[in-house]
């Protein structure tokens, strides 16, 4: 369901927000159901808004949004590949997918951290709202710890009607979250809601201090043989966004684009043109610093 609400636009380098403008915007997200049926979801109402933020539109989509709503500023542009597990088969078939080489180097993953914690993996499923608040209680403050949350603002939600959705979905049995631990202290945690017979990722975090054990990578494969075990679901949406987590454990995926449409004006077309400029920046400086070799350690810099 689209809302509006304040949203903010960062300008950002890396993980880290150097500065933030907001706008008042309605919100129109797709669903994974809604690119594979190539279904056009309601346009909210723009009444008392600045504009409309588009996530994860199809091609299709996009084309049609621009022809319907002329004028519109479009910026803060994100192409990407929207990763998605498609889920019919096994958990051994899904394994089979991966290239040998890829395969060898999970298992060992797992084998390292299983090592770590006296030669077994911990890994804990949460369903009924009784059973999230045990997660929740655990995982909030390990979430505090992530660089998502710490530098974006992107952690597990904590407020009072965060928590009340996500015990009402556990109610719905539309929850499956996950808790990993090495030596009975959780490290990483995931936390799916699920839509219709879709696995929606939503958050995982892992304690930066056990990064060395990839305990994120660790948790979504023992979380997703869990979850093949149930022969419940269908689909595992990545959501928006790219990155090489979601390209490594999805299966297929389809081009997106997220972006802001924003009413006509200066102040709205300065502000889209002045995020392009500094984004290009620093993309030809992320150019540069590559062609340097210093381009891991910049990225451990700023996200300290």
């Amino acid at each position: 369901m689209s809302q509006t609400q304040r949203h903010a636009i960062p300008f950002t380098i890396g993980s880290r927000r150097i500065l933030t403008a907001t706008r008042t915007v309605a919100t129109l997200p797709f669903s994974l159901e809604d690119i594979l049926t190539e279904r056009m979801p309601p346009v909210p109402s723009l009444t008392n808004t600045d504009g409309l933020r588009v996530l994860s539109a199809p091609t299709y989509a996009e084309d049609r949004l621009r022809e319907a709503m002329p004028g519109f500023a479009v910026g803060a542009y994100e192409a990407y590949e929207r990763s998605y597990i498609d889920m019919a088969g096994s958990y051994d078939g899904y394994l089979a997918r991966f290239s040998g080489k890829t395969r060898s180097t999970l298992r060992r993953k797992q084998r390292k951290f299983a090592k770590e914690n006296g030669g077994t993996l911990d890994m804990r499923a949460y369903h009924s709202p009784e059973e999230l608040d045990t997660f929740l209680s655990l995982a909030h403050p390990l979430s505090q710890r992530t660089y998502q949350a710490r530098l974006l603002d992107a952690g597990l939600p904590e407020g009072d009607d965060a928590i009340a959705h996500m015990r009402a979905l556990a109610a719905q049995d539309r929850v499956r979250a996950f808790l990993l631990f090495l030596t009975g202290k959780p490290v990483a945690y995931l936390y799916l809601p699920v839509v219709g017979d879709t696995l929606v990722y939503a958050f995982l975090g892992y304690d930066p201090a056990q990064a060395q054990l990839s305990p994120g990578t660790v948790l979504q494969m023992a979380a997703l043989e869990s979850l093949f075990a149930e022969e419940r679901f269908r689909f595992f949406d990545f959501t928006e966004g790219q990155g090489a987590h979601k390209a490594l454990f999805g299966t297929d995926s389809v081009a997106c684009a997220s972006f802001l449409m924003l009413r006509p004006g200066l102040s709205n077309r300065t502000l889209l043109a002045g995020l392009a400029a500094f984004d290009g920046a620093v993309s030809r400086a992320k150019k540069l610093i590559g062609a340097t070799g210093l381009e891991a350690s910049v990225r451990k810099i700023l996200r300290q």
